[in-house]
């Protein structure tokens, strides 16, 4: 500890080259369980299809087992936010499914979740989805120069609240995180502005950024499981995810095939990969 705050881990180059390697784990496991995830498929059934890639690949997963959670996504449908259990539910046409998962490769973490819309999407839902995602990856552009990691939240914000149509609510709850040797540590990630600048971004650093956004009202619950947080009104949710490291070349998005050239393109920022 120092000052009261938890101390920053951060990353070497090898590191985060390590990192980067369940990143690429993960985002197969993800194709894989977000293609599994059609009308009449059972979220339990989504859950084996992303433990199979892990296996397949060598690594192991950094959810199963985390404080006794049972499986290895969170899949939450629908009003559930986060932290669903897979379960028996067959899959219904127009869910929205939040499939999030990790993977650890030589002890060292990636986490990432995607939001998939089941069968025919309502456009509200795929609004929210596309938003949602959008604004992870102003989160993202934002990151490459930001000077402290509240920049980020404020990005987030800033895009949520101009967004034409009606207002969509940002969890203010449940936030982004740092990650490395394990899957949460410092700092917070807000995904909003509240007047705090946050943690300096230096080299090394390494960060999931998870904006969740919700229809209605931002205000949840907790089930009887002590996991699956749901909205109190009903609402339905998104939420998208990647890991992103901080280097002295720029910023690399660990958890995207492509390291984040796609999702960065719009915003003028050029993912900068480590070399081996």
């Amino acid at each position: 500890m120092a000052f009261g705050q938890p101390k920053i881990e951060y990353k070497t180059n090898s590191q985060i080259l390590k990192m980067r390697e369940a990143g690429l784990v993960l985002a197969e496991a993800l194709d894989e369980a977000v293609a599994a995830a059609t009308v009449g498929t059972t979220t339990a059934e989504v859950d084996a299809v992303f433990a199979a890639v892990l296996e397949r690949r060598g690594a192991t997963s950094n959810f199963k087992g985390y404080h006794g959670f049972p499986a290895t996504i969170c899949a939450s449908v629908n009003h559930e936010v986060v932290h669903g259990f897979p379960s028996g539910y067959v899959l219904q046409d127009g869910d929205v499914l939040k499939i999030d998962g990790g993977a650890i490769v030589d002890g060292w973490h990636s986490d990432s979740a995607r939001t998939v819309i089941v069968g025919q999407a309502d456009p509200e839902d795929q609004r929210l989805s596309d938003v949602t995602e959008e604004a992870m990856w102003r989160g993202i552009a934002a990151l490459a120069n930001a000077r402290f990691v509240g920049q980020i939240g404020e990005a987030i914000d800033d895009f949520v609240s101009a967004v034409p149509g009606k207002p969509l609510g940002i969890l203010e709850d449940y936030v982004g995180h740092g990650i490395g040797s394990e899957m949460h540590q410092a700092p917070d990630v807000l995904n909003y502005r509240s007047g705090h600048r946050g943690a300096r971004v230096k080299p090394g650093l390494c960060l999931a950024i998870e904006p969740m956004l919700v229809r209605g009202n931002i205000e949840t619950r907790v089930l009887e499981d002590d996991w699956t947080v749901v909205t109190t009104d009903g609402s339905r949710a998104s939420q998208w995810e990647h890991t992103v490291a901080v280097h002295l070349g720029g910023i690399w998005v660990l958890s995207a095939h492509d390291g984040g050239v796609a999702g960065l393109a719009p915003f003028g920022v050029v993912p900068s990969p480590i070399q081996p």
